[in-house]
């Protein structure tokens, strides 16, 4: 997809994670390419304790705005056979194929938007997207296309923003103890502070839109900050561990392809 084709929403985000790139991720790519555990999110909540990935020994991946691809990297570590990573900001794979080429893990790393990759079809067992096309993404394309890219019976695992968090924050400042929008028409939100662009759907929609594009529901954890968290030094002007002691901040998602 030439430059010119590409939604707005999609140009706009570029922008935003090529900053982002330099302000945080790039500097932190090193840092998380060499996490010893697998772990989820604003809060590093440990993969073992909430046990949403199926065994990835030979299988093939693709993730869906991979950023840095600390993700991709962690699986391939744990024996995964071929791992793809798609992202549609060069300052972001870049910092990937530097990582790439220091530890030699032999990602593909695609610039491209999630929602069109133009890989082949049936050509994967597990997408996976960490805060990526789950909510950078339109879901009515990107699960779509995440659909396609599976072989039958493939898993498709994705972390976002828990709905209650996002119904509960402001247009500028700090998630609220208290209702900021209505959950009708919840979908694309255009965040003023700084133009970006993310995508959330309410349970019931998001549910219906999976079964619509070929999937089962295998799992939903909803994640809480832990007792001992701290605020996030890049992420934690938006939520605080005060409010995700109490109620949800995180969701991730775990649905198989029907086969």
């Amino acid at each position: 997809m030439s430059d010119p084709e590409l939604p707005d929403y999609v140009k706009v985000n570029r922008v935003h994670w090529t900053k982002n790139n330099a302000a945080y991720t790039g500097g932190r790519a090193e840092h998380a390419w060499n996490e010893r555990e697998i772990s989820w999110g604003v809060w590093n909540t440990p993969e073992s304790e909430i046990n949403v990935l199926p065994d990835v020994r030979g299988k093939d991946i693709v993730e869906l705005g991979c950023g840095t691809a600390y993700v991709a990297a962690w699986l391939k570590r744990r024996g995964a056979r071929r791992v793809v990573g798609v992202d549609i900001t060069p300052a972001q794979l870049e910092s990937a194929r530097r990582m790439n080429t220091k530890y030699g893990l032999g990602l593909e790393l695609v610039e491209a938007n999630a929602e069109a990759t133009g890989l082949p079809e049936a050509s994967f067992d597990l997408a996976i997207s960490e805060y990526g096309a789950s909510i950078w993404c339109d879901p009515y394309k990107w699960i779509p296309e995440a659909a396609r890219l599976l072989r039958p019976n493939g898993e498709l695992v994705f972390l976002r923003n828990s709905t209650l968090s996002i119904l509960c924050m402001p247009d500028r400042g700090k998630v609220q103890e208290r209702l900021e929008r209505p959950q009708l028409g919840m979908h694309r939100m255009d965040w003023p502070d700084e133009p970006e662009t993310e995508f959330h759907l309410g349970h019931g929609d998001l549910i219906r839109l999976l079964r619509k594009s070929g999937f089962e529901i295998v799992d939903m954890v909803e994640i809480f900050a832990p007792e001992n968290a701290v605020n996030h030094p890049f992420y934690g002007e938006y939520m605080s561990v005060e409010w995700a002691q109490k109620w949800p901040s995180e969701e991730m998602w775990r649905a198989r392809k029907r086969g």
